[in-house]
């Protein structure tokens, strides 16, 4: 057997450890299955709260680059399946023709899509002036997380999630992805009018407080003029917390379906 690999992308705020189940669930249908972390990122959710600044300067460019490379080093083009920056990331990588296939969940908005102005305003990012505001990286408490990435479960839930899976997020990138007023780098360029690239499918969360469903309906909309295949899946009363929460399963299986609709399985040598 020839198992087709799929490189799973998080996003801001979360470790690469919020991808465990999902890697569970993909490898029980024989994918093969990896959650690379972000350049300079700890090992653990607790060091990476300790040493916050091992990756404090990490910058889309940087971060882009890191999975392009991860994603050419494969034998078979994967599937890229990415979180938020994630998602975004894995637009980009699909619009200049790597991976087999991409799934962007949640994703930070591309092109001249733009989130809400009420949505710009990460915690420590000063509401004018210098919209980075310094080096250190930008936390969130579990309150704010609460609020703003899981407010679609119970306060108990929230809060685990919050002690298993949140770390702070490199200052740098999110200014590059608008937060605090700032002007997005050139990476949060996609081509979305690409023909050859592989099939893309986004999904977004209806009660997402971060990355609106209205922002990633709008990002849709950008693809219409591409005959590649571009699909788009709207999931009720589901917050930014969505691939990690407990309604996490019906994400992953929607993707999996997805996928073979598509002729994409497992077993490569199906193609």
């Amino acid at each position: 057997m020839n198992p087709t690999p799929v490189v799973f992308i998080h996003g801001a705020w979360l470790h690469a450890l919020s991808w465990e189940s999902w890697n569970e669930r993909f490898a029980s249908f024989g994918f093969a299955v990896s959650a690379p972390v972000w350049p300079g990122e700890p090992a653990t959710v607790g060091e990476a709260r300790r040493r916050p600044e091992t990756f404090q300067e990490l910058g889309l460019h940087v971060l882009t680059d890191h999975y392009a490379r991860i994603v050419r080093s494969l034998d078979t083009p994967p599937v890229i399946v990415g979180h938020s920056v994630g998602g975004l990331i894995a637009q980009h990588l699909i619009g200049t023709n790597l991976g087999r296939a991409a799934v962007a969940i949640a994703p930070a908005p591309v092109n001249h899509v733009s989130l809400p102005a009420t949505r710009t305003r990460a915690p420590g990012f000063p509401a004018t002036g210098d919209p980075v505001g310094g080096p250190w990286p930008v936390s969130l408490d579990a309150g704010r997380f609460r609020r703003v990435f899981a407010n679609a479960v119970t306060e108990k839930e929230a809060d685990e999630l919050f002690e298993r899976y949140v770390v702070p997020a490199p200052r740098r990138l999110l200014a590059e992805l608008g937060w605090g007023g700032a002007t997005r780098h050139p990476r949060a360029m996609v081509d979305t009018g690409n023909t050859a690239r592989g099939p893309l499918l986004l999904i977004s969360g209806q009660e997402d407080r971060l990355v609106p469903d209205s922002v990633t309906r709008a990002v849709y909309k950008l693809y219409g003029d591409s005959t590649a295949v571009s699909s788009l899946k709207q999931f009720p009363d589901r917050a930014h917390s969505l691939v990690v929460d407990r309604g996490w399963r019906a994400i992953a299986d929607h993707v999996l379906v997805w996928l073979a609709e598509r002729g994409i399985r497992a077993d490569r040598s199906e193609w």
